[in-house]
């Protein structure tokens, strides 16, 4: 009997999502399948937990669902559905593949802009009003086969922004731990979240 990878009530199973969730799995290895749908599990779950209606839940699976969706293309793939924009970009073509997957679900015929948002801010971040993208990037950083951030997924089901603000600050401190250059638009988010207006 082969493994059931979605829960019952997951994103994929549900008939507006569930065509996203056949179109990603033939781009990405079994292993990032496996992530996304996590994520997409996460998501849904932080969603809940975080009274979204039931429009940003929707947006919320399918974003999580698309948001790695360019993760496993080859670099001239990536750079032709999104041209580096900054230096930092240049150097990492895989940072790309979150712009490049908001390209795809373009064609794909998604316009929400909250899930195209979604999509293409779970590398660099997204602006502190978009729930949606907030999820998405918490569930992408914290979910548990990742085995870091526990902490993060547990606030998250109470306090969606310090949540993000903490997530954010992870992979801040993550790169730079690392010596790695961050990416002009996480910087601007982070000092958003920091010092909010």
């Amino acid at each position: 009997m082969p493994k059931q990878i979605f829960p019952v009530d997951g994103p994929c199973n549900r008939a507006i999502i569930k065509p996203y969730c056949e179109r990603v799995k033939t781009l990405v290895t079994p292993e990032r399948f496996e992530h996304i749908v996590r994520v997409a599990v996460l998501a849904d779950m932080i969603a809940v937990a975080n009274g979204f209606d039931a429009g940003e839940r929707q947006a919320t699976g399918l974003a999580a669902v698309l948001h790695d969706a360019a993760r496993d293309l080859s670099t001239e793939e990536m750079l032709c559905l999104a041209p580096p924009e900054c230096e930092v970009e240049r150097q990492h073509p895989l940072s790309l593949h979150g712009r490049a997957g908001r390209a795809l679900a373009a064609r794909w015929g998604v316009v929400d802009e909250r899930v195209l948002e979604a999509i293409s801010g779970h590398v660099f971040g997204v602006p502190r009003d978009n729930r949606v993208g907030m999820a998405v990037y918490i569930a992408d950083v914290c979910e548990p086969g990742r085995g870091v951030n526990h902490d993060i997924r547990e606030l998250a089901m109470t306090n969606l922004l310090r949540a993000y603000q903490r997530a954010v600050d992870a992979k801040v401190r993550y790169l730079r731990s690392r010596g790695k250059e961050v990416h002009p638009t996480t910087l601007k988010v982070y000092e958003e979240i920091r010092h909010p207006t």
